[in-house]
């Protein structure tokens, strides 16, 4: 028998075995979904904090440019020949050059 067969056929008067099968399905959600986004959402926040003057980055619309200034909240991206335009730092998806956008580029077409 499995372990599932036997936590299913368990005593319907309660005990620990039935307590169990909750508990487990507790412990999968949390790491395998609750634990890979928190990691995933600090990273995130240690990116954006990390951001410097100069850095050529991609906003989440898909925008490129250098970064120009960079205030708590905000930064001032200049997009293309002096046009700069302001937004909020959580905007900033990641680097222009970072190793994800390399090597879709790179990549020969087939």
């Amino acid at each position: 028998m499995t372990f599932l067969t036997l936590l299913l056929q368990a005593a319907p008067g309660g005990g620990f075995t039935s307590l169990l099968f909750p508990i487990l399905i507790g412990a999968v959600l949390y790491f395998f979904m609750i634990r890979p986004q928190q990691r995933k959402t600090a990273e995130a926040k240690s990116f954006r904090e990390s951001l410097v003057k100069g850095s050529r980055v991609v906003t989440i619309g898909g925008l490129h440019g250098t970064l120009v200034e960079v205030g708590p909240e905000t930064v001032l991206l200049e997009v293309e020949r002096g046009q700069r335009l302001r937004f909020d730092r959580n905007a900033i998806a990641r680097l222009a050059g970072s190793p994800a956008t390399e090597a879709t580029t790179t990549a020969s077409p087939a």
